[in-house]
């Protein structure tokens, strides 16, 4: 924005840039081809006649080459501002990257200058610590042996339930498989995380929802992306989306892709945009966090959909882990 202003008020430093290469070839190759035309048609009279025709077809030799010529040079220059503009548009998306995390360095190193975003720092970092203690309770409560007969409700009914198990355990039914269904509104509420680290009833459904293998896979990918959109500043309570009519979702869930499904996108935060695709540019490691994301959301919703009402689907595409799908969804294209 600082150069127009000087060059506005100092026409000698303008001056230059105002005749490119191109447009200077382009002035040079119409005046020599005018003059050979005039040679050409005048001089030696060629295609000269009578009538309005024959006009107008001499006009048409003469001047469309130099239309041509000038068409291709405007459309060099162009595109030489398109490039300039995006170039500078890059640098100062990501000078603004930069001093925010020299920003967020520094308030760091002072002590919690800006209160707000300690505050959120620190509710991720409890929820994230809760999280992966429920992960390591639930990995060692799995045993490595054939799984036993589930614990009865009841000493009375344990040897009814051992009698029942005799004949499941050759099978090999996993334990996991004999747990009763997630709940819907678990499910919902376990997919947009906690709100506080006093947030008890979420994480009440966090954990039923980590007994169900599937859904703890999603939640376990949900939260590595979140994690890293959270290095670049990027958190989905900061996001307000369009959201989207429950029968585009269930279109998504049936298998629907590109233009037909462009409303699921609908993160319009252009700096959260161009941060998640500098990132998944250049970050491996963010790329195929994003990838397995995307694939394990799609599995999960085209299941969810199957018994889900509308109130379901609207409640679910309201969560954090709804959101991190429509902005990496359209970062990756997937509404394209």
């Amino acid at each position: 924005m600082t150069p127009k202003p000087k060059g506005f008020q100092t026409g000698s430093a303008q001056a230059p840039e105002r005749l490119s290469a191109v447009e200077l070839a382009a002035l040079i190759l119409s005046g020599v081809w005018l003059l050979g035309a005039t040679l050409f048609f005048v001089v030696q009279g060629a295609g000269v006649g009578n009538g309005a025709l024959s006009f107008v077809l001499t006009a048409l030799v003469i001047f469309l080459p130099v239309a041509m010529m000038w068409v291709a040079a405007i459309a060099a220059r162009t595109a030489r501002i398109m490039r300039e503009e995006s170039a500078r548009l890059h640098a100062a998306i990501e000078g603004i990257r930069q001093t925010y995390i020299a920003q967020s360095k520094a308030q760091n190193g002072q002590g919690g200058a800006d209160m707000s975003i300690a505050r959120k720092l620190d509710e991720i970092a409890a929820a994230q610590r809760k999280t992966e203690t429920a992960l390591a309770t639930f990995s060692s409560t799995r045993p490595a042996s054939p799984p036993p007969p589930p614990p009865s409700r009841s000493p009375a009914a344990r040897p009814q339930a051992n009698e029942e198990k005799q004949v499941a355990l050759p099978l090999g039914t996993p334990a996991e498989d004999m747990q009763p269904p997630l709940a819907r509104s678990d499910f919902i509420r376990a997919l947009n995380f906690p709100e506080t680290a006093e947030d008890k009833a979420g994480f009440a459904s966090l954990r039923r929802a980590l007994k169900d293998r599937p859904t703890a896979q999603l939640i376990q990918a949900a939260q590595d992306v979140l994690t890293l959109l959270s290095q670049d500043g990027i958190y989905m309570d900061d996001l307000r989306p369009d959201m989207a009519r429950p029968e585009i979702w269930r279109s998504f869930a049936g298998g629907a892709r590109g233009r037909a499904i462009a409303a699921l996108g609908g993160i319009r935060d252009r700096s959260s945009l161009a941060l998640a695709a500098a990132r998944m540019k250049n970050d491996p490691i963010f790329r195929d966090a994003a990838h397995h994301f995307l694939r394990r959301f799609d599995q999960m919703f085209s299941t969810f959909a199957e018994a889900a009402d509308d109130n379901d689907i609207s409640d679910l595409s309201n969560t954090r882990t709804a959101r991190a799908f429509m902005l990496l969804g359209r970062v990756a294209g997937t509404f394209d």
